[in-house]
């Protein structure tokens, strides 16, 4: 798959198959993952991989009641929680790198298992201590999203997304309306 069809085709998968992931298939995302850029290379992030139904069911429950997300990783026979070390990475002009960092490999994390025919969806809005102490994460870390991983069961239709022009400015900042 050509990586420009990936970046347009990728889609935040919400229902999956009830089928499972070969340990292969999650080490090549993870793979992909791991080559992200990061701030001075390095490397700041850690992944969480779930596979047990007992330790999915807690990452699930982690999440707020509201959160659409829950369905989705109760049925995806994987999930992975993506961490970062924040004293790994750097701080600059009052900017905390470590996020960029752990977003960049999740981000891909996520078109890896796109091109692979698998399904992912960056998920935010959970009790982040309660994903910690159930899950054996090291207190210094940090949980930055997590996602379920698996083969997806839709065809989610392409999101709107904003006009090249209307984000892009060239050689000048041009005031929008």
């Amino acid at each position: 798959m050509d990586i420009f069809d990936v970046f347009r085709d990728r889609r935040s998968v919400r229902r999956y198959r009830d089928e499972p992931l070969e340990r292969e298939t999650i080490e090549e995302v993870l793979h992909a993952a791991r080559l992200a850029p990061s701030w001075k290379n390095q490397q700041c992030w850690s992944f969480l991989v779930l596979t047990e139904a007992e330790k999915r069911l807690q990452a699930t429950e982690a999440l707020h009641e509201d959160n659409p997300g829950r369905k989705a990783l109760a049925q995806a026979p994987v999930i992975i929680l993506v961490c970062a070390d924040p004293q790994l990475s750097g701080v600059e002009d009052g900017k905390e790198y470590y996020m960029a960092d752990a977003a960049t490999a999740f981000a891909h994390l996520c078109l890896a298992a796109h091109a692979k025919g698998l399904g992912t969806c960056w998920i935010g809005w959970f009790d982040e201590d309660r994903l910690k102490t159930q899950l054996g994460i090291p207190p210094h870390l940090r949980v930055i999203g997590l996602t379920p991983l698996g083969h997806p069961d839709q065809a989610p239709s392409p999101r709107p997304r904003k006009d090249l022009d209307q984000i892009a400015h060239f050689d000048i900042w041009r005031h929008q309306p």
